[in-house]
């Protein structure tokens, strides 16, 4: 025991007098950053992660959130420590979508705000609520949702109009220069409301089916932003099994769909 406490006790020592330093995130010292005594001595320290904001547009491919994205989304923040609060404006849908048949649901309406929750598990708030203050980051799924509910692109293409509080959400965290994740199609909103801005849908071409939207790359580029073209990416992160210095580090990866 005395070896040990021998060995630990410079580490923690060195540990607590950097951790008064500012910053949220405390990371292993050789990147640099100042961990905490606890973080230094084991990875299982509670530590914050980034606050991510998610933004649903219903539930539903055809009529509201692709449901893969928004899961896959959820699935990598929390691999990466993400505290996440998931958000959706409370107004209509633009229409119901009958899965089944892919066609409109005569005579049924249903709210955004509401259909989304199911994703949430009923942990979602209104899209009103959301202020870049309170958040590091905000993304936005794709699925028609984007397009039908969030703005009106699906029937307007460029000339489409964004829901007042998506303009404003954009808008604040591009203007305190915080990161947006725009998935699938949602890139439009961004190219609509954002000037002399870099996005991707992916490809320009359809090649053989592989890229069905391709065309919705004309529609940005008359929108002003630049249309980037971009395949799938791979990302290797690296997962820390303990937060000292000293121990092992394991990679880990993810596959993300498009680039952000």
């Amino acid at each position: 025991m005395a070896a040990l406490r021998t060995l630990v006790a410079p580490k923690l020592a060195a540990a607590s007098a950097l951790a008064s330093l500012p910053g949220r995130l405390r990371l292993i010292p050789s990147d640099g950053r100042a961990p905490s005594p606890r973080a230094a001595l084991h990875g299982s320290a509670p530590r914050p992660g980034a606050r991510v904001a998610l933004v649903l547009s219903g539930c539903g491919v055809y009529d509201g959130t692709e449901i893969h994205e928004a899961s896959a989304i959820l699935v990598h923040l929390s691999r990466g420590g993400a505290e996440v609060q998931i958000f959706a404006p409370d107004v209509p849908q633009m229409h119901v979508i009958d899965h089944t048949k892919g066609q409109p649901s005569e005579n049924e309406s249903r709210n955004v705000l509401a259909e989304s929750a199911r994703i949430a598990r009923g942990k979602i708030t209104d899209l009103a609520q959301l202020s870049a203050t309170n958040h590091d980051a905000a993304i936005f799924p794709g699925g028609f949702g984007a397009a039908k509910n969030l703005s009106t692109f699906a029937v307007d293409g460029k000339d489409c109009k964004v829901n007042k509080d998506v303009e404003r959400v954009l808008r604040e965290f591009h203007g305190a220069g915080k990161p947006i994740g725009l998935c699938c199609i949602a890139p439009v909103l961004a190219a609509r409301v954002l000037r002399d801005i870099e996005v991707t849908v992916g490809h320009e071409q359809e090649e053989g089916g592989r890229w069905p939207y391709a065309g919705t790359t004309e529609a940005i580029k008359a929108l002003g932003a630049k249309h980037c073209v971009q395949g799938v990416t791979i990302s290797f992160l690296v997962a820390s099994l303990c937060r000292g210095g000293w121990h092992i580090e394991l990679p880990s990866f993810g596959l993300l769909e498009h680039a952000w």
